[in-house]
């Protein structure tokens, strides 16, 4: 994703911050991340990075959950509206996450990574991986289930939005470059819709 598409996107959420922060959450969101969260508490995991973090919901429930939580976005209304909600959060992309390496327990990654052009996942897999400390968890939530790359004509956001989306096998190949899959599931949605794929990863 160059620069100047960067800047766009971020314009595109800062524009909706508003809007996605009043809205509920799905219950197979809640679902998920609940699953997550187990298995954070039996591997005793403290610290957690969230990239693409939104107006902040995920990163308040696991800081209201007892682990200590870094927010990343690449829009500034995103990153205020974490802010506003005491978290401590940084307009940061998931191109140069700029931690140290092995500094988090886990990351958190929920519908921001299918934003990136397909020839680049690997980078920001890599990327992504370098922040973990050793044997460290990944939560990986994308939409797929079918094989795409390009501007989604039935996107409702405008400017309308690039998406890249994955078949469930080929979604299994590209991440095991990097993280042992210890759990994978498909989740329906509305009908025409791609489906939802939710990942739990292990830093290889």
């Amino acid at each position: 994703m160059d620069y100047e598409m960067r800047i766009n996107f971020a314009k595109i959420y800062d524009r909706y911050a508003q809007d996605r922060d009043k809205r509920g959450i799905a219950t197979w969101k809640i679902q998920e991340r609940d699953h997550f969260l187990a298995l954070l508490k039996e591997e005793q995991k403290k610290t957690l990075l969230e990239i693409g973090a939104g107006t902040g919901k995920d990163s308040k429930f696991f800081k209201d959950s007892g682990l200590k939580v870094i927010s990343t976005d690449m829009s500034f209304e995103m990153v205020r509206l974490c802010r506003k909600k005491e978290l401590t959060a940084f307009v940061v992309d998931f191109y140069n996450l700029g931690f140290p390496e092995e500094s988090f327990d886990a990351v958190w990654a929920l519908n921001c990574l299918l934003h990136t052009p397909k020839k680049e996942l690997p980078e920001v897999l890599e990327g992504i991986r370098a922040v973990l400390k050793p044997t460290g968890l990944f939560y990986m939530g994308v939409y797929g289930g079918t094989e795409f790359e390009g501007i989604w004509e039935d996107d409702f956001y405008r400017p309308k939005r690039f998406f890249s989306f994955y078949s469930d096998q080929r979604i299994k190949e590209v991440v095991a470059d990097f993280f042992a899959t210890l759990y994978f599931k498909t989740i329906p949605l509305e009908k025409g819709e791609p489906h939802f794929q939710s990942m739990i990863l292990r830093k290889k």
